[in-house]
């Protein structure tokens, strides 16, 4: 999927089976109740929540859908400097979730601040400078709270994905992709010495790994 020139229909529809892979294993379900939904609410006023690197746009849609079952007004934003999956994303708009084409560093030059920064499935992509930058820009973001979710790296993810997946990789990059992430992934106590403090890395579901750190934004004033 990072090759520029991979064949556009595969991408697409990858992008498109993405929502049930990540309903399958990605465990936001309860990083919402553990983490978006509690902070949300202590607002006291409509929040904002940004998804950086959002891909086919299924992880916001689907924490706008949690968010507005639970009554709770927010604006939601997807942000993606690759034009392919903006092209994916922008089939999900609807009232109260939009997708941009921009980066963490460009979105930070446009005054843009939010209450809470998520993402999912990025940091194994990034080299380390590539991962110091997005993580510090995460926080400059954030006015609450960063959740960066990822992959946790083992042999026993390997083997359940490469197995579980094959219903869905037919015409798809997913399980091509999705074995090469598993190996370029971190464990939690990786991840954790890779970022260091302030950041904390949880393991919110199996084989999960989520990275918090408050946001360094300054208030909504």
């Amino acid at each position: 999927m990072d090759d520029p020139d991979c064949d556009p229909r595969r991408l697409a529809a990858t992008y498109r089976r993405f929502d049930l892979v990540n309903r399958a294993v990605s465990g936001w379900g309860g990083v919402y109740r553990a983490h978006v939904r509690p902070r949300l609410r202590a607002l006291g006023r409509p929040g904002r929540v940004l998804d950086l690197g959002c891909g086919g746009g299924d992880v916001v849609v689907r924490l706008a859908g949690l968010a507005a079952r639970d009554g709770l007004e927010v604006e939601w934003v997807g942000a993606d400097p690759d034009p392919r999956a903006l092209r994916s994303a922008r089939e999900r708009e609807r009232p109260g979730v939009r997708f941009v084409s921009r980066g963490s560093s460009e979105l930070l030059a446009d005054g843009e601040r939010f209450d809470i920064v998520l993402s999912n499935h990025v940091l194994h992509h990034l080299d380390a400078a590539q991962l110091r930058g997005f993580v510090d820009d995460s926080r400059a973001l954030a006015r609450s709270a960063v959740l960066h979710a990822d992959i946790a790296r083992g042999r026993l993810a390997y083997a359940l994905y490469a197995i579980g997946v094959t219903p869905l990789a037919p015409g798809t990059f997913l399980r091509t992709d999705g074995l090469r992430s598993i190996r370029r992934s971190y464990r939690a106590e990786e991840l954790a010495r890779t970022l260091g403090e302030p950041w904390r890395v949880e393991t919110p579901a199996p084989f999960r790994v989520l990275a918090v750190a408050d946001g360094t934004a300054e208030a909504h004033g």
